[in-house]
Parts: structure tokens; sequence; C-alpha cells
């Protein structure tokens, strides 16, 4: 629940994914899979993989880059930036860091959320508790993945499900009776 928090809205995005597409006829040769087979059971048809000498930062900022022009602000609005990954750029060094200075967002508070599946819906709760408090007038939360680095692509239960991209939204104050209605967030870590 939102409780007394400020009305907070979505107000850009943006999204990308790499250009290079793999189908599940080309997971067919790599496992004893087939397109019907993946469709079947998971609606998916392609999925897309970066580039070897690309990584997950370089796909949160064409996406961020969207979303802060889709929202009329530069870099130098941002106040704080959220980006939610699995797959950072490297284990010792926040993706989210990497991102603010690859994009020019020198003011803005930076830090990565790690949740898999649920990161991007987990950083989106945190970003809009911050927006709109003092100091936090714009929040940009990014969720931006290269699976396909980590994946075992010889794992047939997984490998067909993951592909790279990454999507973007700005977060601010909007008028009452608008943006985001509510959350609630919990864990359970008993199946990790």
């Amino acid at each position: 629940m939102r409780g007394n928090m400020a009305p907070v809205g979505i107000v850009g995005l943006g999204a990308y994914v790499p250009p290079d597409v793999m189908t599940n006829d080309d997971w067919a040769e790599i496992v004893d899979t087939s397109d019907e087979w993946i469709t079947t059971k998971t609606g998916i048809k392609e999925r897309r993989i970066a580039a070897e000498d690309v990584c997950t930062s370089d796909l949160a900022v064409i996406a961020c880059k969207q979303a802060m022009d889709e929202a009329g602000i530069g870099p130098g609005d941002v106040d704080m930036l959220i980006l939610a990954t699995s797959s950072p750029d490297v284990p010792l060094s926040s993706t989210a860091g990497i991102t603010q200075h690859k994009l020019g967002c020198t003011k803005a508070a930076a830090f990565d959320i790690n949740a898999v599946c649920a990161g991007w819906v987990q950083a989106l709760d945190v970003g809009a508790r911050f927006a709109g408090t003092p100091g936090y007038d714009n929040v940009l939360v990014v969720g931006a993945e290269v699976y396909s680095r980590i994946l075992n692509w010889e794992d047939r239960t997984t490998c067909v499900l993951f592909g790279d991209g990454a999507g973007a939204a700005v977060l601010q104050e909007v008028g009452e009776d608008r943006g985001l209605l509510g959350s609630w967030m919990m864990s359970d870590g008993g199946g990790a």
C-alpha cells in the first residue's frame, strides 16, 4: 500500500533489445527440443542475444536514454538510478553505477537490486517510495539482463527461456488520483 506516500507515476518509458535474434529452430540445433515444444510450453518464438562486446550496462543506457527523452529530462535531472539485474557487468561494482557514469547522471544515487525475475518490480517499488520525497524528483528505474552470458546453453529446461534486453522508466510525483495505485512486497527464499 502507498500509505501517505506521494502520488508517483511513470512519466517516461524506454526499451532496448539487441539486433541478433535466436529462434527456437536455432535452439533445436543445440539441445534436444523443437520450435513446437518451446512454443507450446512457453509461448516464446525468439529471443535476442547481445554481441560479445556488449554489457548489461550498454543495454541499460539505451533504454534509459529513451525513458529520459520521453520524460523530457536530461542526465543532470536524474536524482536516483535503480538497476535490477542478475547479470551484472562485473561482480564487484554496481552496474547501476556504471550505467550512471555512462549516462552522465553525476548527481544521482545509484544501486543495483538482484532479485532475478522479480527484480524490476522490486526496483519499481523501491523507486516509487523515493520519488516525490525531498531530493528525489526524478527516479530512473531500469531492468537489464545479458542472460546469454550466464545461462547453461545445454540445459533444455532453462536455456530456451532467456534472452537479453533492457527496459526503463522515469518515476515522478504526479497529480492526485494518478500514478501507481499501491504495492505490497514480500519474499520467500524457501525455494532458492
